[in-house]
């Protein structure tokens, strides 16, 4: 459509009605300048001229011209060259607009000119509906030409009053109900336009569905001062704005017969809606609202009526909330909620009645079941349970897919609470506190911290429900824990242990445990299954506040703390039937056995990892500045193969057997003396460990190496598992050949070779019964290191210059 005049207003063009709060408009609001994209041509197909339709539709395909009565489509089946074509259209009232569509049928384009009673210009006319703003009352001419006055076309042209249209069709209080079907029709090809008429209140808030469906209809809503109020087009809510009768005009973009169906349910004072009434907590039974939304972003509605005010929770079924989204209107028809911003508290400010809206943005039908529950009450809630952590975890029956379930529960203020939730099978559980009146507490998060803060004094709830629900489900279940962070009871109180001692077995059958400490500073605190698999825990003071995550917490001053598996995880419940084991150690280890540095000559240390919650520790013979690097019998598994951490005598960490000690090397930067801690990994058996350190940076330096083909002879077994050797500066060259050879027993080896500083240069190798490896090594003297399996061996170990096989 061409620019609408100032006088016009605009067929369609007048301001979109903006969406309310949290509503998601499906479709930008447009003006008829912009057609919609349409998958139909903006060259409409040929069709014969004197074409009848239930508009007036002229049958001159002789005359070309002439009178052109409003509300009419005239075709002309003929225009050629620079012909010019003269209709006459009267306009009995002073300042009227004309909406007029000229439409080319077949061949070239057209265009016309509209001119006055006194022949002075008024608008031109184009190919899509043009807004034409008339001056004084009378005729007006409309003269048609080919667009390059050369050529043959063939055309239909059409015209309408907006301020006495030549007809217009009575919308009654009946069409404004959602109960209605609306209104439907056909738009004849080449008209211009077709006018509705309705009386409803100013400020009365209006439905727009789309009228076209496939089709690309549009229309525009003008008040009595016929100025535009809302575009028809996509769907939208429209407030209605000055005084009425008020006037649609419905046209199709590009003049193209089409079918409508108008639908403008009221939503303000709506009708037609069934009546949904309030539940109660618990199975909602038959005060279940149903209801199939048309798809494309058709709507559905229910009539809330709420006798006082105060909060509301909507539960609509999860399949139907994956397509749709819902709002509740007031009286007035203003959103007072939305399925965005007001999934856990929709506000009714006031007494009244309420409309609910689903509004479908699937290509099918949705159908959906809602139920609406009032947050202030106690009807349909469970029995209250304290907040104690030895008390039983809650079993939660759901019996339909839009039940909202409650849990009272006593709590003081300044309390931090925690809820812990999680299904029986899959799927997923909301839950949220609430306090007496309903309000929803604690809606934001804090950094580092768990649960929420009770800001008063009295009887809270936790609101759940699960979202999932099949339709051959009947009873689903989740269990439920509401447990107090501060000054925790019911948890048994565990003091801290001793290094190289296993610490006391499985206590008590609850996920939490008071650990009470003699001072401030840091500690070691790890909780593991019977099976050795480490479970997560968080650490809190006695209001409540996070102290720290396991392994190392640092506590501010002596006194008593409360330590949770899973504290921060709302989604993990514990059972009862869980027992598990706990280190308390200070993080400085004390009394810890002496292990040298030259391992490949002494005996190993042993010790007996005899529970999963162990640490035994060992103080470590090399000074600061030292580079170490741990053996380990090849064959060692489980407990025989621990987690190793060194870590100087400040506490600080130097390097662990995840990487560094065991495949580099490990620079002692601290404070001497130097400890290595040790510890079962995850999942492994309690059991035995035998292990060694070697210093890589001498001294003492290693036996020499001698070159050459017969090297050196060296046995293995479990009281030596690393063999080291060293090699000048003066007899090797820049790269060497390295060869190990089991000539007895059993098991394999791996070799590692270290320059004069200590650093791992190459390797380690993977284990081999034999093997040769080249490697390029820097100036000055290297170390070598055999590490073999904790069984009785031979190995033959030799070097050589590769340039010089026969060295």
């Amino acid at each position: 459509m061409a620019a609408l005049s100032a006088a016009g207003a605009g067929l369609l063009a007048g301001p979109a009605t903006a969406a309310p709060t949290g509503e998601q408009p499906a479709r930008p609001a447009v003006t008829t300048e912009q057609p919609r994209p349409a998958t139909k041509p903006a060259q409409a197909p040929v069709i014969p001229a004197a074409t009848e339709t239930q508009a007036k539709v002229g049958s001159t395909a002789a005359t070309c011209g002439g009178q052109l009565p409003l509300g009419t489509v005239k075709n002309c089946a003929s225009i050629a060259d620079a012909a010019k074509q003269t209709w006459t259209i009267t306009s009995t009232v002073d300042q009227d607009t004309l909406y007029i569509r000229l439409r080319a049928i077949s061949g070239d384009g057209v265009g016309a000119e509209v001119k006055g009673p006194d022949g002075t210009h008024a608008c031109y006319v184009s190919s899509y509906l043009t807004d034409c703003v008339l001056g004084a009352a009378g005729t007006y001419t409309v003269t048609v030409a080919l667009s390059h006055n050369t050529g043959k076309g063939a055309y239909s042209l059409s015209a309408e009053s907006m301020r006495t249209p030549s007809t217009c069709a009575n919308l009654p209080e009946g069409f404004f109900s959602f109960a209605s079907t609306g209104r439907s029709g056909t738009l004849p090809a080449g008209l211009a336009a077709r006018c509705f008429t309705f009386k409803q209140p100013a400020g009365t808030v209006l439905h727009l569905a789309d009228p076209g469906g496939e089709e690309d209809i549009q229309g525009a809503i003008l008040n009595g001062q016929f100025q535009p109020v809302c575009s028809v087009r996509y769907p939208t809510d429209c407030t209605l704005e000055g005084s009425g009768p008020y006037r649609l005009f419905l046209q199709e973009t590009y003049g193209n017969k089409a079918a409508y169906t108008l639908k403008m349910p009221r939503l303000s004072r709506s009708v037609g809606c069934p009546a949904l009434p309030l539940t109660a907590f618990g199975d909602p039974g038959a005060a279940i609202g149903t209801g199939t939304v048309p798809p494309n972003q058709g709507i559905s509605c229910q009539a809330l009526r709420v006798t006082t005010p105060g909060p509301l929770v909507v539960r609509m079924e999860q399949y139907a909330n994956q397509y749709l989204n819902w709002q509740v209107y007031d009286e007035a028809g203003r959103v007072v909620c939305t399925e965005w911003d007001s999934s856990r508290s929709c506000a009714a400010p006031t007494a009244g009645n309420y409309t609910f809206v689903a509004q479908n943005w699937n290509w099918e039908p949705v159908t959906y079941q809602v139920a609406v529950a009032r947050l202030d009450q106690l009807e349909g809630c469970a029995a209250p349970t304290g907040l104690g952590w030895d008390q039983p975890t809650l079993t939660v029956h759901q019996t339909s897919a839009v039940q909202t379930n409650c849990q009272p529960f006593h709590g003081e203020a300044g309390e931090r609470v925690m809820v812990y939730r999680t299904p029986d099978r899959y799927n997923d559980v909301s839950s949220w506190l609430v306090d007496e009146q309903g309000g929803v507490v604690c809606t934001e998060t804090t950094e580092g911290e768990d649960g929420c803060v009770l800001p008063s004094t009295g009887t809270f709830r936790v609101i759940s429900y699960l979202s999932r629900w099949e339709s051959e489900d009947t009873d689903l279940t989740y269990r439920m824990q509401v447990r107090s962070l501060s000054d925790a009871t019911g948890c048994p109180t565990v003091t801290p242990g001793a290094y190289n001692a296993a610490p006391a077995g499985p206590l008590g059958a609850v996920r939490c445990r008071v650990l009470d400490l003699p001072a401030a500073g840091a500690y070691r605190v790890k909780a593991v299954g019977e099976d050795n698999y480490r479970q997560y825990a968080n650490v809190y003071d006695s209001t409540g506040h996070r102290v720290c995550t396991d392994e190392s917490c640092q506590v501010p001053t002596a006194g008593r703390y409360t330590l949770v598996l899973g504290g921060g995880a709302p989604d993990s419940v514990i059972d009862e039937g869980l027992r598990y084991h706990l280190a308390v150690l200070p993080w400085l280890p004390s009394d810890c056995r002496p292990a040298s540095d030259t391992g490949w000559q002494d005996a190993p240390v042993r010790g007996q990892l005899a529970n999963p919650a162990q640490y035994d520790c060992l103080q470590l013979s090399s000074p600061s500045g030292a580079l170490i690097t741990e053996l380990l019998p090849g064959d060692a598994t489980g407990a025989g193969s621990p987690d190793v951490t060194v870590i100087d005598s400040t506490g600080a960490f130097m390097c662990d057997s995840s990487w560094a000690l065991r495949q580099y090397h490990c620079e002692l930067t601290g404070q001497a003396p130097f400890l290595a801690v040790l510890n079962s990994r995850n999942g492994a058996s309690d059991g035995p460990y035998s292990l060694a350190f070697a210093r890589t940076d001498g001294p003492p330096a290693c036996p020499t190496l001698p070159a050459g083909a017969t090297g050196a002879t060296v046995t293995t077994g479990a009281d030596r598992f690393g063999v080291c050797f060293s090699i000048p500066a003066d007899a090797r060259a820049a790269t060497e050949s390295f060869t190990w050879k089991r000539t007895d027993g059993t098991g394999d080896a791996r070799l590692s070779v270290f320059d004069s500083e200590g650093r791992r240069y190459c390797g380690p190798t993977g284990y081999a019964v034999e093997r040769t490896i080249s490697c390029s090594l820097p100036d000055g003297p290297v170390t070598v290191i055999l590490e073999a399996d904790g069984v009785d061996a031979a190995y033959q170990l030799t070097h050589r210059d590769p340039s010089n096989p026969g060295a």
